[in-house]
């Protein structure tokens, strides 16, 4: 596992701690959750497939009216 250190404004850090304080996170666990929603998004080939699906289901639907 790699270790990390950034440095985070004063502006960046207090907009984490607001939300954290809320959801009863520290500002570490925020970035990390940060950090797995960006890296879980699917990739190009992904999002190519499931817009070629949703716009062959739109025809399909417009045929069934």
């Amino acid at each position: 596992m790699a270790t990390l250190t950034h440095s985070l404004s004063d502006e960046e850090l207090r907009r984490l701690e607001a939300p954290g304080k809320r959801e009863g996170l520290t500002v570490e666990q925020m970035v990390c959750l940060g950090i797995r929603d960006f890296i879980g998004q699917p990739d190009d080939a992904f999002r190519a497939a499931a817009k070629r699906l949703m716009e062959k289901n739109a025809e399909l639907y417009r045929r069934q009216l």
